[in-house]
């Protein structure tokens, strides 16, 4: 094993490194691809290695019920984060995706699609009467939390408080919490689960006038198959569905915006060759992936670059990391739309990629065709703002002016 590089702690990272982790990956990728923390865990940050442990479910598990314990205690984040569909190995990881699964393929992506684009183009003409917008909170925000919110059957007027209680639960995966972010994101799980008690017990009167598309109506009518989820069941994974969909789209958008802003010719080469949208909105996901560190725990022992790790061994899986590893990509720190091959995991790989992939790769789409050809300005009107997270590529605040 490469000697672990000192300094590394995801227990206590640098304020620095919120702003720009890539450097320091680059660092550990090449010092310490096995770096030991000093609770006994390590972080995994070449792309080889992070791609063969995501694929291998039978090595490596993703159930967290030991390892929030300790973190979250009895509370609700822990009932939270345990009873969802990404915490969890089979069978209760298969039962629950395929009941997912008609819910996102391409004919409900394409009954979707024109959704999506009339709510896009109702933001934008908001946006054009502002002329200049917080692209987040403004635009970025609101595509997934209104198509979640429509594909859970949420009454519009109802879901603005969504959004702080998705950030809020999804806050408490950083890798270290402070009693008061514990506390409050308890409190959004309760708060989430009361709104959704109501929420169900009112649709359970309606299952008859239930849209094609809406997941939670079609869930309850499958709760007395075979396969159906308990009411506990349900109300997790419609908050893991709506905290996923919303913070991954959102997230994306509005990395996205300010990679083209920080890369003018790449935005100006998507202007005049459009049909590069598709490589665009991957190089996006690549270079700044909205999820940035998973975990998985040894379910044997395992080798790792000459080292054994006994069973139970816990790992971070440096996602950001092995997207910026020049092994796999040229030039990582070039934001290249028409970089090929571009096999990014920033939607995971295996039985555990990303259930709602194309969703989000579809909305970021037409946001983005959307905005370019809306307005042929677009330019900053202030400094991009990121909270200190780790586990996510988060952007607070992007302020944008903009001219038709």
């Amino acid at each position: 094993m490469i000697a672990d590089m000192t300094g590394f702690e995801l227990a206590n990272l640098g304020e620095g490194f919120y702003q720009d982790p890539y450097t320091i990956y680059r660092k550990v990728r090449d010092t310490a691809p096995l770096c030991q923390q000093s609770d006994g865990s390590y972080f995994i940050s070449r792309y080889g290695d992070v791609a063969a442990i995501l694929k291998d479910h039978q090595s490596y598990s993703s159930d967290k019920k030991v390892d929030f314990k300790p973190k979250f205690g009895d509370g609700p984040l822990y009932e939270h984060h345990t009873t969802s569909l990404v915490f969890n190995d089979p069978p209760y990881h298969t039962r629950v995706r395929r009941l997912l699964a008609p819910f996102f393929t391409p004919r409900t992506l394409r009954a979707l699609e024109a959704n999506v684009a009339a709510m896009i183009d109702e933001l934008l003409d908001q946006a054009e009467a502002a002329g200049t917008i917080d692209l987040v909170n403004d635009f970025a925000n609101a595509i997934p939390l209104n198509l979640i919110g429509d594909m859970l059957g949420i009454p519009k007027d109802e879901r603005e408080p969504l959004r702080n209680w998705a950030n809020v639960i999804l806050g408490g995966l950083e890798p270290s919490l402070t009693p008061a972010q514990l506390a409050t994101g308890n409190a959004a799980v309760d708060a989430f689960k009361d709104y959704l008690r109501d929420l169900i017990a009112w649709k359970r009167t309606r299952l008859n006038e239930r849209e094609e598309t809406d997941i939670l109506s079609a869930l309850l009518a499958d709760h007395d198959s075979p396969d159906g989820l308990t009411e506990l069941e349900l109300m997790h994974n419609c908050i893991f569905l709506l905290n996923a969909g919303h913070d991954t789209t959102t997230t994306l958008i509005s990395n996205g915006m300010d990679l083209l802003l920080r890369f003018p010719d790449q935005m100006a080469l998507l202007r005049a060759e459009p049909d590069r949208m598709k490589g665009a909105v991957e190089e996006m996901l690549r270079y700044e992936s909205p999820l940035q560190i998973g975990n998985r725990r040894a379910m044997t022992e395992v080798t790792l670059h000459g080292q054994r790790l006994p069973a139970g061994t816990f790992l971070h899986i440096g996602i950001a990391a092995a997207n910026h590893d020049e092994r796999q990509f040229p030039a990582p720190e070039a934001f290249d739309i028409a970089r090929k091959p571009n096999r990014h995991l920033a939607f995971g790989n295996g039985i555990h990629i990303c259930a709602g992939n194309s969703l989000a790769r579809m909305e970021a789409s037409l946001a983005f065709s959307k905005l370019l050809v809306r307005f042929h300005k677009i330019e900053q009107a202030g400094p991009t703002l990121r909270p200190d997270r780790a586990r996510f590529r988060v952007v607070s605040h992007l302020p944008v002016s903009l001219a038709a």
